[in-house]
């Protein structure tokens, strides 16, 4: 997307991405005004990138039944969940650095580790604000459990990625953590498309904080935090602080 337009689109998120046990006129307004603008910026002749190769696809005989409505819902969906997804990882990412200072500290003295950080940042910091609702299409047992066809699960991601059996020490942010295979991009056929772009923005955005500020803290006790309620991440709704 052309930079020009990030205040445009980001100004809907907020909304657009609340968690609700009913509909509310204010999510679907902000929907389809994204939705608009990406159908203009899809049949944009100055469009590159994504958009673009969505584009194309309506050139192409085997997707001749997409319409722009369809593409252009792709390419917000895409836009929304990367964008929340990357600042409310940043947020809890510096958060948890601030209530560990020497974790700031290691990191400015071993740079090259930075990748390995985000990845232990990320399997500790999923930030998923409510489980997954899932439907049961079998009988299944999860150890004393029968879930019977049918059946509505929410499934807490959070809990595999400190699944004892796997993570040595799941409790501990372990920067030097070397087997870390979290779920925080899913896995298999719903693996994240953008996380290779995701941790890119991380290790960018965390190394910038480390060097550039090294002074960095807390402003307030952190029990002193906010905590947003009925959003699809879970994340503070300030986190001042002192540099």
């Amino acid at each position: 997307m052309p930079f020009a337009d990030w205040r445009r689109l980001m100004s809907g998120l907020d909304i657009a991405f609340m968690t609700s046990v009913r509909p509310f006129d204010g999510a679907s307004l902000n929907w389809y005004k994204d939705l608009g603008h990406m159908v203009d910026r899809l049949n944009s002749p100055e469009r590159t990138g994504l958009l673009a190769a969505l584009a194309a696809l309506r050139e192409d005989a085997e997707s001749a039944h997409l319409t722009d409505e369809m593409l252009a819902t792709v390419a917000v969906s895409l836009f929304g969940a990367g964008a929340v997804s990357t600042s409310a990882f940043l947020v809890l990412a510096v958060l948890a650095l601030l209530q560990r200072p020497e974790l700031i500290g290691y990191l400015r003295d071993h740079p090259e580790r930075m990748g390995p950080a985000v990845d232990e940042l990320l399997r500790w910091n999923l930030s998923i604000g409510d489980g997954l609702p899932r439907l049961a299409l079998a009988d299944v047992r999860l150890g004393e459990v029968l879930v019977r066809k049918g059946e509505l699960v929410l499934v807490l991601v959070e809990g595999a990625n400190f699944d004892p059996e796997v993570f040595e020490n799941p409790e501990r942010l372990d920067l030097e953590r070397a087997h870390n295979p979290h779920l925080s991009f899913g896995g298999g056929r719903h693996f994240c498309p953008a996380s290779g772009l995701g941790r890119l923005h991380a290790e960018t955005a965390l190394a910038a904080i480390v060097e550039r500020l090294p002074r960095l803290r807390l402003a307030v006790p952190d029990e002193q935090l906010v905590w947003r309620t009925g959003f699809i991440k879970r994340l503070p709704e300030r986190l001042p602080v002192l540099w």
